[in-house]
């Protein structure tokens, strides 16, 4: 695994463009970043995929022990929210897919930092934007190389699985151009799978005493949301969530997952697993320098790391205390490898990187590829 600087496409943005991807820039500076390259051998790749798919193993088996023993109080997940989110796992609701951030340098066992398993991005231009990009340099005589991405297929393929009503609503909020973005590809894909797939915001769901409504008053009988569980339930319909037929996605037994203290169950019941990290719901046992992070946390907010200390809307929240496992430096910069797992495979990566260790909101997108053996 290396970090190789290369010249970008002059048309870059015009290509951008041509695929809709309406955030390749925020506030003003480049996210897609086309500057640079991570490169992989056919081997390296072979590992993430058996270290992603371990890790998703892994990870269902600590959901189920969660549910089975009520742990929604160390996991920070309320009292009332959890008979929804075991009857969720109970009716055995689908995933449709889920995002794992791990630590690698290309030597030893890749660590997971964290599993975004509710609502994570960065999908589009993972599974669309950087295949352009290789297809582009390939047409334009760079050397043979492929990609580790099935994404866009994957999802096509998912969406059957998933067992929905023909038609399904997809929504987010208002103020978000990337959520709008990873939607509006998801409805695509679903699109493209057959499906009758309807766009609306969160606050055009509506609630007529017996069922969810759309701003036609079609009944929302299976819908998408990116946005998190442990917002939606605070919202004033989430109280109508119990009581409701409406089939969500992700399901509600995401929320097990998705709270930074199951990095700790993790560690739990499996002490010493090569993918994992020590994590705990108190600081120093790790016996090693450590990393804090809020449980609901997002986009690198509020995380508190040996020198550095990141600011946000989280820092009031229980934490969760990990061995620090600083991320790599490569041509100046720090990767963080997102390895996606849709409808149960893991199928493909992307790569944000940034100037500091901690991975937030403005670090960049980077393509990749792997040398075909």
């Amino acid at each position: 695994m290396r970090r190789v600087t290369l010249e970008p496409r002059a048309e870059q943005r015009e290509h951008a463009r041509r695929l809709g991807f309406a955030f390749a820039e925020i506030a003003g500076e480049p996210y897609w970043d086309e500057t640079a390259c991570y490169v992989f051998t056919a081997e390296q790749i072979d590992r993430l995929e058996a270290a992603t798919e371990e890790l998703d193993r892994l990870c269902l088996q600590a959901t189920q022990h969660a549910i089975q023993h009520d742990l929604n109080g160390p996991l920070g997940i309320p009292d009332g929210a959890w008979p929804i989110v075991k009857a969720s796992w109970g009716r055995g609701e689908p995933s449709l897919y889920g995002r794992m951030d791990l630590r690698w340098d290309g030597v030893g066992p890749p660590k997971l930092l964290e599993y975004n398993a509710d609502t994570p991005t960065a999908l589009f231009e993972a599974g669309v934007v950087q295949w352009e990009w290789l297809e582009t340099r390939i047409a334009t005589g760079a050397p043979k190389a492929d990609q580790f991405n099935a994404i866009h297929e994957t999802l096509i393929e998912a969406w059957p699985a998933m067992q929905l009503p023909q038609v399904t609503h997809f929504c987010c909020a208002r103020d978000s151009e990337e959520d709008k973005g990873t939607v509006d590809y998801l409805r695509d894909t679903a699109i493209q799978a057959g499906m009758d797939a309807r766009f609306l915001y969160m606050d055009e769901i509506g609630w007529n005493g017996t069922s969810f409504r759309d701003v036609e008053e079609r009944e929302i009988a299976a819908i998408f949301k990116l946005y998190p569980w442990d917002w939606l339930l605070r919202e004033e319909f989430g109280r109508h969530i119990p009581n409701a037929r409406t089939r969500w996605i992700e399901p509600a037994w995401r929320l097990v997952p998705s709270s930074k203290a199951f990095l700790s169950l993790l560690w739990h019941l499996f002490p010493d697993h090569p993918n994992l990290l020590p994590a705990f719901l108190e600081p120093g046992k790790t016996g090693r320098p450590e990393i804090s992070k809020p449980l609901w946390g997002r986009e690198g907010s509020n995380v508190i790391a040996p020198g550095m200390e990141t600011e946000g809307p989280y820092a009031d929240q229980p934490r969760v205390w990990q061995a620090y496992a600083e991320l790599p430096r490569m041509g100046g910069r720090y990767p963080v490898i997102g390895s996606w797992v849709i409808g149960g495979k893991a199928c493909g990566i992307g790569i944000r990187d940034d100037d500091t260790p901690i991975t937030r909101d403005t670090s960049r997108f980077v393509p990749h590829y792997f040398e075909a053996a």
